[in-house]
């Protein structure tokens, strides 16, 4: 096993699980048996670039993300970022769009000045 394998494996973990997908539902959505899935997670499959766009694909993820290692988080982070993230939404949902335009716009402005930070 190859520990870039290992790595696109857990990653592919983590983000099913981060959906609240099972290793059933996910084989499922990309067409593939859930045994197969296990496997990939393990790092124990050498898969295809066309199975892992079926995967990719059944994620709904850009490709970029099942390869970004660094910041791949912990099952409990992925927990606690989903949970802030609904709580976020339900923040958002009782205003009006001009409210929610203004709380994007802003996200938007201090995720890039974080990302501008990491670089330097």
């Amino acid at each position: 096993m190859s520990a870039f394998l290992k790595s696109v494996g857990e990653r592919i973990r983590s983000i099913r699980k981060a959906q609240d997908l099972t290793q059933e539902t996910l084989a499922e959505k990309a067409g593939l048996h859930y045994s197969y899935i296990g496997g990939v997670e393990r790092g124990d499959r050498n898969i295809s670039l066309e199975t892992l766009e079926k995967i990719i694909d059944a994620l709904g993820v850009l490709p970029v993300e099942v390869f970004q290692f660094d910041y791949a988080d912990t099952e409990q982070e992925q927990v606690d970022k989903k949970q802030l993230v609904k709580a976020l939404n339900s923040l958002l949902l009782s205003r009006n769009v001009q409210e929610v335009k203004l709380v994007h716009r802003l996200a938007k402005d201090i995720l890039a000045t974080i990302d501008e930070q990491r670089v330097q």
